[in-house]
């Protein structure tokens, strides 16, 4: 056993942990838990806990439904929200099989493997993820319209917002379990927040982002409250993103910082770009993956609806940050598609990929877009080669059915249930008759 195992056998002793919550996501991102006892640990580490993948949305079919959940030491943390005198922690996990091969359904297998073949070309993929998030007065009850907790603005800061107070429990918590924040502030929307976390690589930024999720739902509970990550849940207001800023290093250097030049973006920045501009309408079924998604993309505001890059400009698809002298390091772009909703593993493993896509074939950056491209016509965006973004998940998937890059990043089995699943909910969504219809047609049809 390694030093990272016995290092969590210790902790579990002097902590007086109780319960250890093994941790893994299912292939549309939700959070999956089993609870073992610390005396099965040791085990665990050495053989896996067995369960049943059948069970598990798009895991396996139920002739090969045998799979073992290996914990990651790495990822060992007391759940501080807990009662620490009977303390709970979590750790994790890499599902593989009973031969001990990885699953091609696990989501976070699918970005190990993607940023191993970024290290094989010497590059780590750094994230810096901007959550944003609804908090309202109770539980969603029978589609009737959701109550914010205020009604406060972008950066208000109130006395009688119970935003503040709500982030400074949450971001408490979120430091007891190692997951460092830099900003945090009241979004646009009544009741909408925003907490950035700091930069990590890839994988721990993915961990992160699912257990920050799991701790906003909990401090919401406790003050009685309700918290949503639904890309758009008012017409009105502004819609729920993740903003992610996003570099490659080689070594301890930044790939995307080049003293001197535009923007102070290198050529391999550049490229990463080019990528995933040319690939935007492929990764939009995984970045944007519900059907409410496209509701946020349409209404211009935060939320880009073309494919686009420019410098400090946040109409864009991709913005290049200002650049901060003597600070080369940050140089670093932000993707602004992505929502807080989706899976985090695979949203971060295709965005890489069509980076690296651009990198390994010199990809051409095209003409940055330099006017708000919302207030652009048509034809002047047109003329500009400025293209939408998919409007809907029935445009995304057909688009992402043809899509070679998603098809051999997400693996074969992920990319076939993930589009199948994506299917069924657009079908379903299709098929409801809305309230606008029975209100603007029931009065006089």
């Amino acid at each position: 056993m390694g030093k990272q195992e016995d290092f969590v056998l210790r902790a579990l002793e002097e902590r007086d942990v109780r319960f250890v919550r093994l941790w893994f996501t299912d292939v549309l991102g939700f959070l999956k838990s089993v609870a073992v006892a610390p005396a099965e640990l040791e085990a665990a580490f050495a053989e896996g806990i067995g369960f049943d993948g059948s069970a598990i949305e798009g895991f396996a079919r139920v002739s090969e439904s045998d799979m073992l959940a290996l914990p990651d030491p790495s990822t060992f943390q007391v759940l501080p929200w807990r009662d620490q005198s009977r303390a709970t922690a979590r750790m994790f996990c890499d599902i593989v099989m009973p031969d001990g091969s990885p699953s091609y359904a696990d989501p976070r297998h699918v970005l190990k493997r993607t940023l191993s073949k970024a290290a094989e070309k010497g590059f780590t993929f750094y994230t810096h993820p901007e959550i944003e998030f609804y908090l309202f007065k109770d539980s969603p009850q029978d589609g009737a319209a959701p109550v914010p907790v205020d009604s406060s603005g972008y950066f208000d800061h109130t006395a009688q917002s119970m935003g503040a107070d709500f982030r400074r429990e949450a971001i408490n918590y979120l430091e007891a379990m190692g997951i460092s924040v830099e900003f945090s502030h009241h979004e646009g929307g009544p009741g909408q927040q925003e907490i950035d976390l700091r930069y990590a690589d890839a994988l721990s930024t993915a961990d992160n982002v699912m257990t920050f999720r799991t701790v906003i739902r909990e401090v919401a509970l406790s003050q009685d409250i309700w918290a949503t990550f639904m890309p758009k849940p008012f017409t009105e207001h502004p819609g729920s993103g993740m903003h992610t800023h996003v570099s490659l290093f080689e070594g301890d250097a930044n790939a995307f910082y080049e003293p001197g030049a535009e923007y102070q973006l290198s050529k391999t920045g550049r490229q990463f770009i080019a990528g995933v501009l040319h690939h935007a309408s492929e990764l939009s079924v995984v970045t944007n993956q519900w059907v409410n998604s496209y509701k946020r993309m349409l209404g211009g505001g935060e939320a880009p609806s073309y494919i686009c890059w420019g410098h400090n400009n946040r109409s864009a698809m991709v913005r290049v940050p200002m650049y901060k002298p003597l600070k080369g390091q940050s140089t670093r772009i932000e993707v602004r598609t992505i929502d807080s909703a989706c899976n985090p593993y695979l949203a971060f493993a295709v965005m890489l990929a069509a980076g690296m896509k651009g990198v390994e074939e010199g990809y051409e950056l095209p003409r940055e877009a330099e006017d708000d491209v919302w207030s652009l016509t048509d034809r002047e965006r047109k003329n500009l080669g400025i293209d939408p973004l998919p409007e809907t998940l029935d445009e995304a998937i057909e688009v992402a059915e043809d899509s070679e890059l998603l098809a051999e990043t997400l693996g074969e089995h992920v990319f076939d249930f993930f589009l199948r699943n994506k299917r069924q909910e657009w079908a379903d969504y299709r098929g409801q008759v809305s309230a606008f219809e029975r209100d603007r047609m029931l009065p006089v049809l």
